[in-house]
């Protein structure tokens, strides 16, 4: 009897030895992965940068872990992510197929969409046309003033009060992109603007949450009625949303003479008849696409930004001092103002730099066999950019630990951009949006700074810089007092 049990024993043994994932030759070090799990129970389901840096001590700026039988890469570091995303770029330029997330898309729009003809196509398609409606032009920094002129109206009634600023940044991004999207934009109360705000922060909070890690790790567990489900619901309600905007624009539009992205797009249809990358389908995922990524960095970004601000009063009054100096006599900023304040330029690189807002960037996938940091990387692996070690690294920044616009201002006070700073990630993937970030942060801050003082509630008690974490990094909620500007 006892023999039995020793052999089954080992049979056991044998089986699970056996499916416990390997390593391929010379592949990134890590913690040995256990069988079915991997390295599942390494990571917080609910927030894993933590756990990601104390790997990086032990492992190095290169490692891999196991998403169940999975190989998984993480970059960590300047050098590892240049090599990778710029001197490699085609190599790493993929995108993995496999998650929650390309099921959310179905594997359309141009975010998550692998490398390829379709991909290529849609990047040079929305390069081209978000450069034709006025990206780093006039016409865009009107569409970005109209939308401020709102959000001043929001403050001036809380003057002398405090309120809660998370929607109202929320719905000033998601105006801008809604101008280019579809030519116009819609009030604050309206049900496209509220249930899409609803749908993408929903959508956001499980993409990066748990149930989506485990949905990724264990696919038998996708079809159970799990709460991964609520982000399937949440998608169908943006297409529904989005098709009744595309249909009124077929209905409207004049072929030939675009008023917004969309229309460009339907134009582009109409000189592709039988070109299947060119649909319906795939304009309504691509808007989406554009949309989501339009309106929760930019707002993240700018909540980030004000929490500092009232924090840091000092560099509020300095930045304050150096708009009314530029601005002097002129109605209002242009973009081209950035050039004339270092101090405003630096700050706001510090906000993105802090904020951090996309800490894991979007994962590629490689194209190809390749090689980084000597380390052989077979084709089809999902690599994961840690942008949190990039803005943090030690010997890139004058102070890598702390808020100080210093980090992008040199003895002369001029304004430089070290190589480490990469909220957009970079190479061929990078943020599509980034000009018009770019701008908004720059137009908004500005035109706000120049009349309101920013103020931290008295009983707001000590601020908590601690973002939450998701797909995008936000602010915990907090108010904010507001008071006009004596000079303003």
């Amino acid at each position: 009897m006892s023999v039995s049990v020793i052999l089954l024993l080992l049979c056991i043994f044998f089986i699970v030895f056996q499916l416990r994932p390997k390593r391929p030759k010379n592949f990134p070090p890590g913690p040995a992965p256990l069988p079915i799990l991997g390295n599942i129970l390494h990571l917080s389901l609910r927030n894993p940068l933590k756990d990601l840096e104390r790997l990086k001590k032990s492992y190095g700026n290169v490692y891999s872990l196991f998403f169940g039988p999975n190989p998984v890469v993480f970059i960590h570091g300047v050098k590892a992510m240049k090599e990778a995303m710029v001197t490699r770029a085609t190599d790493f330029a993929g995108r993995p197929q496999d998650l929650f997330i390309n099921d959310l898309a179905k594997r359309k729009g141009v975010v998550m969409i692998d490398h390829g003809p379709n991909w290529r196509e849609h990047r040079r398609f929305a390069l081209m046309t978000m450069r034709n409606f006025g990206m780093g032009k006039r016409s865009m920094e009107d569409r970005i003033h109209d939308e401020i002129e709102y959000t001043m109206k929001t403050l001036e009634k809380s003057i002398g009060k405090t309120l809660s600023p998370q929607m109202m940044f929320h719905h000033a991004s998601s105006n801008i992109i809604n101008q280019v999207l579809y030519g116009t934009r819609f009030e604050y109360d309206d049900t496209f603007m509220t249930e899409t705000i609803r749908c993408f922060t929903e959508i956001a909070k499980i993409t990066n949450g748990p149930w989506a890690m485990l949905y990724d790790t264990f696919p038998f567990i996708r079809k159970l009625p799990l709460p991964f489900r609520k982000g399937f619901e949440n998608v169908e309600t943006l297409r529904f949303l989005l098709l009744g905007l595309l249909n009124e624009h077929k209905k409207t539009r004049v072929p030939g003479e675009p008023q917004d992205l969309v229309e460009c797009y339907l134009d582009e249809m109409d000189k592709r008849p039988d070109d299947p990358l060119f649909s319906d389908e795939q304009l309504n995922r691509f808007a989406a696409d554009l949309h989501f990524a339009g309106t929760d960095t930019t707002s993240n970004t700018l909540l980030t930004g004000f929490l500092y601000l009232m924090n840091y009063p000092h560099i509020q009054e300095r930045c304050q001092q150096e708009i009314d100096k530029v601005l002097e006599g002129k109605d209002r900023a242009c973009f081209d103002d950035r050039h004339n304040m270092p101090y405003m330029q630096a700050v706001i690189h510090e906000v993105q730099r802090v904020s951090n807002t996309v800490p894991l960037s979007v994962f590629h996938c490689t194209t190809k066999d390749t090689q980084l940091a000597g380390y052989s990387i077979p084709k089809g692996t999902t690599i994961i950019q840690n942008l949190t070690s990039v803005h943090n690294e030690e010997g890139q920044w004058k102070y890598p630990h702390e808020f100080n616009p210093e980090n992008f201002l040199n003895d002369q006070g001029e304004f430089v951009k070290p190589d480490a700073f990469m909220p957009f990630s970079a190479g061929p993937r990078m943020c599509l949006g980034e000009g018009l970030a770019r701008m908004e942060l720059f137009l908004i801050m500005v035109t706000l700074l120049r009349k309101f003082d920013f103020i931290w509630p008295e009983d707001a008690g000590k601020p908590d810089f601690t973002p939450v974490y998701g797909i995008t990094l936000s602010p915990r909620p907090y108010r904010m007092k507001v008071q006009l500007r004596s000079s303003a």
